[in-house]
């Protein structure tokens, strides 16, 4: 069974997740530790919980989510996964970080690509890829069906939604992706933002203001 462990990292107050198992095996998603003693935090609670990373995962390329790639990747040799329609935004984002005066250094190593329903294996648990954009034009949303939980990204938050006035963002192709993707999962799916607290694919059904159930 998967454990859910997050940090807020980074001036913008970004969820930070590692998800690990009785195996060891973790995955570090987004990591967005901008400044050396966020690096450090990340880094040792891997280090005393002995995890091994085996995956570098973006739910997508906004820069408050991408700070950290480089650090993880040469720290622990992993590539990164992402949507290949995120890889503009990727490469955009020391641009956008600058208007925000907060230069880092990108990730441009190699990518690989997921895609829609992909299935990726951490140990005996699995995490399916949901192709979830409008928010930005590749996100996607990470689903672990056995413990009930979603890691979402921008897309969905408590009581609200991701910003679609970013360049490719897009209303109704948020809207769609939270409808045809979300909102289809079981109501007590934990659902973990990237910004916030969290909360569930249930209580968004009935409460969130801007994306209603049909």
């Amino acid at each position: 069974m998967l454990t859910v462990k997050f940090f807020e990292f980074n001036p913008i107050i970004e969820n930070t997740y590692i998800l690990y198992n009785e195996t060891g095996q973790c995955c570090i998603i987004d990591p967005g530790c901008y400044y050396e003693e966020e690096r450090q935090i990340l880094k040792n609670f891997i280090e005393e919980k002995n995890l091994s990373p085996i995956y570098l995962l973006n739910t997508h390329c906004h820069l408050d989510h991408v700070f950290g790639n480089k650090f993880v990747s040469e720290t622990w040799g992993l590539p990164l996964f992402i949507h290949e329609t995120e890889k503009k935004v990727l490469s955009f984002a020391p641009k956008s970080a600058e208007l925000y005066g907060l230069p880092f250094d990108n990730y441009t190593d190699e990518m690989v690509f997921l895609k829609e329903n992909d299935i990726i294996k951490i140990g005996d648990d699995e995490l399916m890829v949901l192709f979830t954009p409008g928010h930005s034009p590749g996100s996607i949303s990470f689903y672990n069906e056995k413990g009930g939980f979603l890691i979402s990204g921008d897309v969905l938050f408590s009581g609200s939604i991701g910003r679609t006035d970013l360049p490719g963002g897009d209303f109704d192709t948020l809207e769609r992706s939270i409808k045809t993707q979300l909102y289809v999962l079981p109501d007590t799916t934990k659902v973990y933002p990237g910004h916030g607290g969290g909360t569930s694919i249930g209580f968004e059904k009935r409460n969130n203001p801007f994306v209603q159930a049909d």
